[in-house]
């Protein structure tokens, strides 16, 4: 072949996942690449145009530590900024901005545009070069070879993607933008077996047909925080967005025309997400419901398209009108573009190790829905990640592997390689064991010595954290030996509604649940304020809790801290039943803790096993 140029990394898609693997990788100094079926739809928000909620928030904030793009991104785009759970303690809030969509991808172009390091080329990959098992290459459609150390493959929904509206059918990978077909079958080539998932996405109506003097505004709570650590506001004006509710002549309209949906009805059809059904299947699996609510959100300042967020659908184009038409304040609504559901490609990320390199092919890392996930923040995170690794693996370095216990990018690296996905995987709060700790706001305090240690984090905003953080500790102690003087702070204690019987250390003070770290400021007691005060009352307020959860965090390391040699050979390990040894060989566990964590792995089993390594390592001397 006659490779163009060399590169030391090629990022296959323009993607949530493909864009941050570029930039992660092209930061860390390594030559790179970044391919796109088309340069126009780089960060293209084909769903819902926001970015973060409940754990995803916490997933943008832990990038953001990391040396990610997505929160500054996120920040300059931001239209309308929620703030979910805001009253039900620190480790429930997150974070929710939608964003301007055409700003969001116009902001990302000329971020990679102009960062060293990395070229953007518009041309669909369609082949992957392999020699020894090891991959060495890229070819896209047009007949071009790039020559490469590692390869990153972030396809989206465009892995033989086909779209559904009605009873019409076509390949795509989003509407009208043609899917990856050849891309899907060296893959297949390869020894890669596939899956396939389905989801969908609502209409999008002009927002000049719609009677708002009709809705509600859907209140936003919650102080307004930026993304990115290294913001103080957001750049443009907020926008306000409505709510309303479909009834029971929408559920009848659409229980009418359900059979003319040939997606819905296929006996083969790809596995679509619970948490985010389509309107045929709420009102399928929830008879008993009237009604379910509708967000409008608007995609731009200075765009006609609003999203009915929770109303996505395969009816057919006439049914959708119908159907949205019964809405209150969409009575005369007129469909810029029409809902549709797409049924794509996916591989169980099972095949993957924790650095999202494949187990079948060395050098080549798959990341973002590709490995059965969804969400653009469940793409972005396993894209940085897979950058990252992608470069210290050039270095023969260690991969940079986060735990459960550290963030939730390791709760979702953990769950894929080891459980698997039977749907579209998308990231709970509930799937962390140790929320408390991995909380929004004190992302950088985990995660920012990691983005300096690899290039990601720049020195000035690492000493802005050291000295931020030596402020913040300093104060919590300061607190814990300091008494509150009840006769200097009388009436500012009586304007509070608090009383008194003997003075306590301010630590004790902000422990109790009437108080805050405004009352201290207040009180003239400390000169913190905006995130670093917060920090000090968060760490206050919770420290039982938190230090109950360190314990916890103690007992899960000593297993994590149990690694398994690579090349163990699980098939001879005595009295371990035939069926452990097929998955242990199967998913190829580092730890201990993760073996634990295999779907059906006892308690038992796992103690066969150490005992085993143990042996191994006892002749091995």
């Amino acid at each position: 072949m006659n490779f163009e140029k060399i590169y030391d990394v090629i990022v296959a898609g323009g993607g949530h996942a493909g864009c941050e693997a570029a930039l992660a990788a092209a930061r860390m100094g390594a030559k790179t690449l970044l391919l796109t079926s088309t340069i126009d739809s780089i960060a293209q928000m084909s769903c819902n145009p926001a970015i973060g909620g409940l754990a995803k928030g916490n997933l943008v904030k832990d990038m953001d530590a990391l040396g990610g793009e997505i929160a500054k991104n996120i920040d300059d785009a931001c239209i309308q900024f929620q703030m979910l759970n805001s009253k039900k303690g620190a480790a429930a809030k997150s974070s929710r901005g939608q964003a301007d969509k055409k700003i969001y991808i116009m902001r990302m172009i000329n971020t990679l545009m102009s960062q060293s390091n990395l070229e953007v080329k518009q041309g669909e990959a369609s082949k992957i070069y392999i020699k020894n098992n090891e991959v060495y290459g890229i070819g896209n459609i047009w007949g071009e070879d790039f020559k490469c150390k590692k390869a990153i493959i972030c396809t989206g929904t465009f892995l033989n993607g086909k779209v559904f509206i009605g009873e019409t059918s076509f390949p795509a990978g989003r509407t009208y933008e043609k899917p990856s077909i050849e891309l899907s079958k060296s893959l297949k080539e390869l020894g890669f077996t596939v899956i396939r998932l389905k989801t969908g996405t609502p209409a999008r109506i002009d927002i000049r047909t719609i009677d708002f003097s009709k809705l509600e505004v859907y209140e936003m709570g919650g102080e307004k925080i930026p993304f990115s650590f290294e913001n103080e506001s957001f750049k443009l004006p907020q926008i306000k967005c409505y709510a309303t509710y479909t009834n029971e002549e929408t559920h009848k309209i659409v229980k009418e025309n359900i059979h003319r949906s040939i997606y819905y009805n296929s006996a083969d059809k790809g596995i679509g997400p619970r948490y985010c059904p389509s309107m045929e299947d709420k009102i399928a699996k929830f008879p008993e419901r009237t009604r379910h609510q509708i967000i409008l959100e608007r995609e731009g300042g200075s765009s006609n398209e609003v999203y009915p967020n929770g109303f996505s659908t395969s009816l057919p184009v006439d049914a959708q009108i119908k159907a949205y038409r019964t809405i209150k304040g969409l009575e005369n609504c007129q469909l810029i573009r029409p809902a549709y559901a797409i049924e794509y490609e996916a591989f169980q990320p099972t095949i993957l190790y924790p650095s999202y390199e494949t187990k079948i092919i060395k050098g080549l890392y798959f990341a973002g829905q590709i490995n059965g996930t969804s969400g653009y923040e469940e793409a972005a995170c396993q894209g940085l990640m897979a950058g990252i690794n992608a470069v210290l693996s050039i270095d023969n370095k260690e991969p940079f592997i986060l735990g459960r216990n550290e963030s939730y990018i390791g709760v979702l690296t953990d769950d894929l390689i080891t459980k698997g996905v039977d749907e579209p995987y998308r990231m709970f709060t509930s799937r962390g064991e140790y929320r408390l700790h991995l909380r929004e706001d004190n992302a950088e305090y985990r995660l920012i010595e990691y983005g300096y240690k690899y290039g990601l984090i720049s020195k000035t905003r690492y000493e802005r954290f050291i000295l931020e953080k030596e402020r913040v500790y300093n104060e919590v102690e300061r607190f814990r030996n300091e008494t509150i003087r009840l006769k200097d702070n009388k009436e500012k204690l009586e304007k509070n509604n608090i009383s008194l019987d003997r003075g306590l250390s301010i630590y004790e003070f902000l422990k109790r649940p009437e108080t805050n770290i405004d009352m201290i400021y207040d009180m003239e007691l400390t000169t913190l304020t905006g995130r670093a005060a917060k920090q000090v009352e968060t760490i206050i307020k919770y420290s039982g809790y938190i230090s109950l959860q360190e314990e916890e965090i103690k007992k899960y390391k000593s297993l994590e801290d149990k690694k398994i040699p690579d090349d163990f050979d699980y098939s001879n390990i005595a009295g371990l039943r035939r069926e452990y040894r097929e998955k242990l060989s199967k998913i190829k566990p580092k730890t201990l803790g993760q073996a634990l964590r295999i779907p059906g792995m006892s308690i038992s089993a796992v103690s066969i096993l150490e005992i085993a390594i143990n042996k191994e390592k006892r002749n091995n001397g």
